[in-house]
């Protein structure tokens, strides 16, 4: 076996070791879905029929609310990623013939796995709840391939955090940044209607080129303006919590 095999090799045994410890601990996923799910009944049912936003409030919400589901799973990731550095497993895997940045992989993977999930299950939800896609099917492979740019750029970002961070919990706040910023984003109300200052923070923040590109994609008219800067944002942000997790996983392991 090449030294890239079994780099592949260990990388497949964390992440069957992630999704053990998700067996184990189904909470994890029941909080990343319960949370949206509730939001999306609040946010549709409760506060929908005061927003103007010129279609059907389901399908204008929905784009957000995917795009909020990434956030509320990584917490226990970062949790997870810290503690497998501050309780000694990196270490013990020094004697082993076994990659120790395949652990790394294997969490953004595990991540991303659980989150497509979750997503999934928020659509199926949102169906319920009256939302009516005009995807084409091209549309829906540009629809999930932005998803899955997005849960990779935001995984990176979460096991950095949990490197970086001193202890467990300070890791699990990691996560509470990005639960917010959706709320600060156009996910339930377009960006010119909030106030200056909200306003220009909500143009220019990453979530909201991403969401628009979703909610042009999943509404059967997409543009290539948002799509281009979504793109560019979840390439950069990939490279630099790829980079912050390698640095600091080097100085730390």
């Amino acid at each position: 076996m090449n030294a890239f095999s079994a780099f592949l090799a260990d990388s497949a045994t964390m992440v069957r070791r992630d999704f053990r410890h998700t067996m184990r601990n189904p909470l994890t996923l029941f909080n990343a879905v319960f949370v949206p799910v509730f939001v999306m009944f609040l946010m549709v049912h409760v506060f929908g029929g005061a927003f103007d936003v010129g279609a059907d409030y389901v399908d204008y919400a929905t784009p957000g609310l995917i795009i909020m589901t990434i956030g509320y799973g990584i917490g226990p990731t970062a949790t997870a990623v810290n503690s497998d550095m501050t309780t000694g497993f990196i270490n013990r895997l020094r004697v082993m013939d076994v990659s120790r940045a395949a652990v790394l992989n294997a969490h953004v993977i595990a991540i991303m796995l659980r989150t497509m999930v979750a997503i999934a299950i928020i659509i199926g939800v949102a169906v319920l709840l009256g939302f009516r896609p005009a995807a084409s099917l091209p549309q829906w492979l540009g629809a999930i391939g932005i998803v899955a740019l997005t849960v990779l750029a935001i995984g990176w970002l979460t096991v950095a955090s949990g490197l970086a961070a001193k202890t467990p919990e300070g890791a699990g706040l990691a996560g509470v940044p990005l639960m917010l910023l959706p709320f600060l984003s156009s996910a339930f109300v377009p960006a010119e209607t909030m106030g200056p200052g909200a306003r220009q923070f909500a143009e220019y923040q990453p979530f909201t080129s991403i969401i628009e590109t979703l909610r042009g994609l999943l509404s059967g008219a997409p543009s290539a303006g948002p799509a281009i800067t979504a793109v560019a944002w979840c390439a950069g942000l990939t490279l630099v919590g790829y980079l912050w997790a390698r640095r600091t996983f080097t100085k730390r392991a």
